[in-house]
């Protein structure tokens, strides 16, 4: 039998130590600054059962769900006939859960079913890996990982000034360039009213959402095939098109939504929101974005994106204000808003723009070198010294020669060789060697030591 090729799936990836290390970097600051806002973690199963999933993302989320088959002989309990069943039914009868798609929806079913243990406003954040059957491509994995914080029960708007100001210190912190887009649903449904299409809202908000991966004439083309009147699109395209400062941009869309109640509620809250930071001085740039629709049928007021200024690799932070998600669930009228960081695509940008601080992928400071038994009992004590005041640190397993444990360090990027022979031992020193600049160098234990826990 010949032997198999080792392989993963296709938009699944391996992460090497290096690649690990700079991840959690990542998720480090993120975690840091959503604890910093007084948000807590929780997490939820991997799967969950499919009629918790389906029907909260849309037609084309529905489709892109992983289902999981039932356990044990599946087959024998359908009652299709499996060669005339369509699939969307067959999957319905041999398979009861899916993996999750995002982390919203599994946090408004845990709100509803924790209600008793929960304190509202209920903040909370929770960084784990979503699974979509999407095609595969540049920037778009079929597994990866969400960093989402969320605070539910609470209407104020200051919810969403905060989430901004999250955003905007965790992409100053990671050095990346960035812009954040803000619209809101309220408006798109102002705009479908105003037009004479609010039956056509979801068609109009799915296909504006793909205006930047299919263009204005996509967008167009699209409409019209989903039964848009040509006026209806006609009236469509100067939203499209809109430029200008925020305000410009308010002044335009108030007008043209005058006859539109719902619509002006969402300019006021838009309003409302930017009038915050008049005061409150941000590091990113906030952009009033008309086009920005965000597919999701959830999203019911605030929507925000965040996007590169440098590399093109689209959405990297994501989300909005949802009024009743927890209502299919038995808990009618509780609002919630938040956003989601999509760590895997902030890595790619990162990586491109190479602003991963260089030391961060040493995870050793310092390697003790291995030469013999006796030198090994010597070290020893040393080395638990070390791990004990906080550094992070190591010696080779075996004596094996002085070439291969340099090199053994120089591959881990280990700054710090200390190298402990008898002469050392005598002397009650140590010869340290900085990996970076080659100089060498004799020292106590303690001066060593201090120098590393500076």
């Amino acid at each position: 039998m010949a032997a198999q090729k080792p392989s993963v799936p296709k938009g699944t990836r391996d992460f090497s130590p290096v690649e690990m290390v700079k991840r959690n970097f990542i998720f480090d600051i993120i975690k840091d600054v959503f604890k910093r806002f007084g948000y807590l973690p929780i997490e939820t199963p991997s799967m969950e059962k499919l009629s918790t999933l389906m029907g909260k993302y849309g037609e084309e989320g529905d489709k892109l769900l992983f289902k999981v088959l039932n356990s044990g002989d599946y087959l024998s309990k359908v009652k299709l006939d499996l060669t005339k069943a369509e699939s969307t039914k067959l999957t319905s009868e041999i398979s009861e859960k899916g993996l999750r798609y995002d982390l919203t929806v599994p946090f408004a079913r845990y709100v509803v079913q924790h209600l008793n243990e929960i304190t509202f406003p209920f903040k909370r954040f929770q960084i784990q890996p979503v699974w979509r059957a999407d095609r595969p491509q540049r920037g778009r994995y079929r597994e990866f990982y969400q960093c989402d914080v969320d605070v539910i029960g609470s209407n104020s708007l200051f919810n969403e000034v905060e989430l901004i100001q999250i955003i905007d210190q965790i992409f100053k912190k990671l050095s990346i360039n960035s812009v954040i887009k803000l619209n809101n649903r309220k408006i798109l449904l102002g705009i479908a009213e105003v037009i004479g299409e609010p039956d056509k809202f979801i068609d109009i908000t799915v296909a504006i959402d793909k205006l930047e991966k299919i263009g204005e004439a996509g967008v167009i083309d699209q409409l019209l095939k989903s039964g848009l009147g040509s006026s209806s699109v006609s009236g469509l395209e100067p939203i499209l098109k809109l430029t200008g400062s925020n305000k410009e941009k308010l002044t335009i869309i108030k007008e043209a939504l005058e006859d539109s109640k719902t619509g002006l509620k969402g300019v006021e809250e838009v309003e409302t929101i930017l009038n915050y930071f008049e005061t409150l001085p941000l590091n990113t740039e906030l952009e009033l974005d008309l086009t920005l629709a965000r597919g999701l049928n959830y999203y019911t007021g605030a929507i925000i994106e965040v996007k590169s200024k440098d590399v093109e690799i689209g959405s990297l932070c994501g989300g909005g204000r949802y009024d009743d998600l927890t209502g299919v669930f038995g808990l009618k009228d509780v609002s919630g808003v938040g956003v989601s960081f999509g760590a895997d695509r902030i890595y790619d940008v990162m990586e491109q723009l190479e602003v991963f601080p260089k030391e961060i992928v040493a995870s050793t400071k310092v390697l003790f070198v291995n030469f013999g038994e006796k030198e090994e009992k010597y070290c020893l004590p040393l080395l638990q010294k070390m791990r004990d005041n906080g550094v992070n640190s190591e010696i080779f397993p075996e004596s094996a020669k002085m070439k291969k444990q340099m090199t053994y360090a120089n591959n881990k990027n280990i700054p710090y060789v200390v190298l402990v022979g008898e002469s050392e031992m005598e002397k009650g020193i140590l010869t340290v060697k900085n990996m970076t600049s080659g100089e060498q160098s004799e020292m106590k234990f303690e001066e060593l030591l201090l120098k590393l826990t500076k």
